[in-house]
């Protein structure tokens, strides 16, 4: 990256500790700041690596159902790459390059890329369908933000299945040939119509080589992107129910433990700001400061997101953090500034 996005990257990660600070400070415990216990940090860390373990599985399992011989290892990298870009580049906008970069340099061909990171992204919004759909039934008549929250998980999920739904048909008609006069009408000429070409022919491979993938191996890899986004939502209930053994719980108490996480977590991405300047800890604290109880809700926050956030910027960086920057200088655009930077 450029230094002025390193600048941005900065100030944005300045911002969201100046912001994690001031919520501190303003909801700072009369008992001074509990440390929670080993027990709950141990079950913190067992939840982060079984995230990242059934991330990497449903990667490994999808590939192979589709002919792909990847290994758990460079699933692992392909996973832990994209969590460090994604962390430090806006709207998580890194990740996908910084994982194609891993599985290239791992031997696994074009085509083949292109099918492991759709497949990926797939399995992820189809297994959202389904946490949604089961928190619903699960949460139903808890609120009308129990609803607002799950149609807006659901809603993202079922936007991203609509436009590859759409891109498929496109690449059934359009995949070759000049541009449409549509094309040419929203400014596509040429050049950048033969791009958009290209991804709708690798998206067309890819649905067809799905149509062909072991079923048995895709359930596999199913169970294993249902089970990440279930780790990754159980994060904060676990911190607050293990942290205070007091507190009661019950549907009631669960629901907005549960649903606002999942709600940040993947509708954070529409924040530009790298790690999202600062909004995930203003919106945690404008809307769970009633729902956890106040002895340990600073705690709850900084630890939810060490454990949610930084953690996984810690651990990929150390892991893959030098495929992902090579990544993005690769995906940067080359202008005299940049090349002079």
């Amino acid at each position: 990256m450029s230094w002025k996005r390193w600048l941005v990257t900065v100030l944005s990660f300045g911002l969201m500790l100046g912001i994690s600070a001031w919520v501190v400070s303003q909801h700072w415990p009369a008992g001074g700041m509990p440390w929670l216990a080993w027990p709950v940090h141990t079950a913190a860390l067992a939840t982060v690596t079984a995230e990242i373990a059934t991330r990497a599985l449903k990667i490994q399992a999808s590939a192979r159902a589709c002919g792909i011989p990847l290994t758990f290892g460079t699933a692992l990298r392909v996973c832990l790459a994209g969590d460090f870009a994604a962390a430090i580049t806006p709207a998580r906008s890194g990740a996908e390059p910084a994982r194609f970069l891993v599985l290239a340099e791992s031997g696994t061909g074009p085509a083949q890329r292109v099918l492991v990171l759709f497949l990926e992204l797939f399995l992820e919004m189809w297994s959202l369908v389904l946490v949604c759909t089961v928190l619903a039934v699960a949460f139903r008549g808890r609120g009308a933000s129990t609803s607002g929250l799950l149609a807006l998980v659901g809603g993202y999920s079922t936007f991203v299945l609509s436009v590859g739904a759409a891109g498929w048909f496109l690449s059934r008609r359009n995949a070759s040939g000049p541009p449409p006069a549509w094309a040419a009408r929203l400014g596509l000429g040429a050049t950048r119509w033969r791009v958009v070409q290209r991804t709708l022919r690798a998206l067309r491979d890819a649905v067809q080589s799905l149509r062909t993938a072991n079923p048995a191996l895709m359930l596999v890899a199913f169970g294993g992107s249902v089970l990440h986004v279930l780790f990754k939502v159980a994060t904060l209930p676990m911190l607050v129910f293990l942290g205070d053994p007091t507190f009661a719980l019950t549907m009631d108490s669960l629901a907005p433990l549960v649903l606002w996480p999942l709600a940040l977590f993947y509708g954070g991405v529409v924040v530009p700001a790298p790690g999202g300047g600062g909004f995930i800890e203003g919106a945690f604290a404008a809307t769970l400061s009633n729902a956890i109880p106040a002895g340990i809700f600073a705690a709850s926050l900084l630890w939810w997101r060490f454990y949610t956030f930084y953690l996984y910027l810690l651990i990929g960086g150390v892991a893959a953090g030098d495929a992902a920057l090579r990544a993005l200088r690769a995906a940067e655009p080359v202008t005299p500034n940049s090349e002079s930077a």
